[in-house]
């Protein structure tokens, strides 16, 4: 890349990842896309990451496709589907657009977005891809493909699947309208509404990355498991996820530090 399009401080293990294309309010170009990729594939490989907070600097999270792609498809020149139909797809199914929301799905520490200003198609769908999604209560968001005769085509469909009704996923879809915090926390899109989402989201990645990395890690598989699977599968996960954490050091130094009131110590895999 020509330009930064993404940073990642870490610290005691919390990765602070910031969109860095705050003249474009962090739009989504290819440059921005692959380094949503980098990164994200980066922190999967990193055993020392324990949980991520996801930001835009500047006035807006993410306000999704690069409008200079608009332009191009009124001029007939969207360039060739033929990418979004390649067979080079992840072991999870993403082409390579779908990659740079779901790879954080699939960072094994927890994520959270600190989302303000706006967060509209393609970025709406990013704020989808993590654990928990912090927002002030003035931002705003919207599925906005079909203001430009498209479809949410970034996981969205996927994502929202899991967290709304259907008739209000639809709803939503349909309209591309824009809606902000406090509705977004009713629909079961946002977590929780905050002044400062940003210092909320790295206090709350603070606490995580001070647990059991083996639990939490455990956990998230298990919540991704969830999604799909059925009864039998989840509760046999639930066993060997327990049977893999049981009597471990970490587990033990878990037991420990509770019962000392101290803060514990524990190691990466």
């Amino acid at each position: 890349m020509s330009e930064a399009r993404i940073t990642v401080e870490m610290t005691d293990g919390v990765a602070n990842v910031r969109l860095v294309r705050a003249d474009k309010m962090n739009a989504l170009d290819d440059a921005m896309f692959q380094a949503l990729i980098d990164t994200g594939e980066a922190l999967k490989a990193d055993k020392t990451v324990r949980a991520v907070v996801l930001s835009g600097e500047g006035r807006s999270f993410c306000a999704g496709l690069d409008t200079s792609n608009f332009q191009k498809m009124a001029a007939g020149q969207a360039g060739p589907s033929d990418r979004l139909l390649s067979p080079n797809r992840t072991p999870g199914g993403s082409n390579r657009a779908q990659h740079a929301v779901m790879v954080w799905r699939e960072i094994p520490a927890p994520v959270i977005a600190a989302v303000h200003g706006v967060a509209f198609g393609g970025g709406f769908q990013l704020m989808l891809g993590a654990d928990m999604r912090f927002v002030t209560a003035d931002v705003k968001l919207s599925i906005l493909e079909i203001k430009w005769g498209l479809v949410p085509d970034m996981g969205g469909i996927v994502l929202l699947r899991r967290l709304v009704r259907d008739d209000v996923a639809r709803e939503l879809t349909y309209t591309g309208r824009i809606f902000h915090g406090e509705e977004a926390v009713q629909l079961g899109l946002a977590t929780r509404v905050c002044a400062d989402p940003y210092s909320e989201a790295l206090a709350l990645a603070k606490q995580i990355a001070g647990r059991s990395p083996d639990a939490v890690k455990g956990a998230k598989r298990l919540f991704n498991l969830a999604a799909d699977a059925d009864q039998h599968a989840i509760l046999l996960a639930e066993s060997v996820e327990q049977a893999q954490i049981i009597g471990t050091p970490n587990q033990i130094e878990a037991v420990l530090s509770s019962m000392q009131n101290r803060p514990g110590a524990f190691t990466d895999a």
